[in-house]
């Protein structure tokens, strides 16, 4: 039985002799590695960390080209009555009318409204602003609750309100 025993020993010293060198050489590859891809690797680091420092620069793009400003002449205005008085759209039209405003539809909002505004399709800010000017009006502000398809045609949408 002793025999046995003795034959095992000598292959485990030479196991762990064999993995001992196995390891260093493992290390000096790893070391080598390091000094030999680590200076481009830090070159591309620090060149990166660089640009990102430095302060981007705008380009600069050209604005886009503004639409000339419809006269009043055409720019088609929607009134509707939104505060439940008969005939308030009408004599608002006529009042629209007056400052040289093409008239569009004439009637009833779905919901009475508070206060009176001024809604624009999308590109027609400047002539509702315009129009709400000319009408000593506050409230201007993009179409809603509305679909450019419900104006028939008409650039901005006047409601009367309370």
């Amino acid at each position: 039985m002793e025999q046995a025993h003795d034959l095992i020993r000598p292959w485990r010293r030479a196991t762990i002799a064999v993995s001992a060198v196995a390891a260093a050489e493992l290390m000096i590859l790893a070391v080598i590695a390091v000094v030999m891809l680590g200076n481009p690797i830090a070159h591309h680091f620090r060149a990166s960390a660089a640009a990102a420092a430095e302060p981007r620069k705008r380009s600069d793009a050209p604005a886009p080209a503004r639409r000339p400003v419809l006269p009043r002449s055409q720019t088609s205005v929607m009134v509707l009555n939104g505060n439940g008085q008969a005939g308030a759209a009408h004599a608002a039209a006529a009042r629209v009318q007056s400052h040289g405003y093409m008239l569009g539809d004439v009637g009833n909002a779905p919901s009475i409204t508070p206060r009176s505004l001024v809604m624009y399709r999308p590109g027609f800010e400047a002539e509702g602003r315009r129009l709400a000017r000319d009408l000593r009006l506050h409230i201007v502000r993009p179409l809603d609750g509305m679909r450019p398809a419900q104006l028939l045609g008409s650039h901005l949408v006047l409601i009367i309100g309370t």
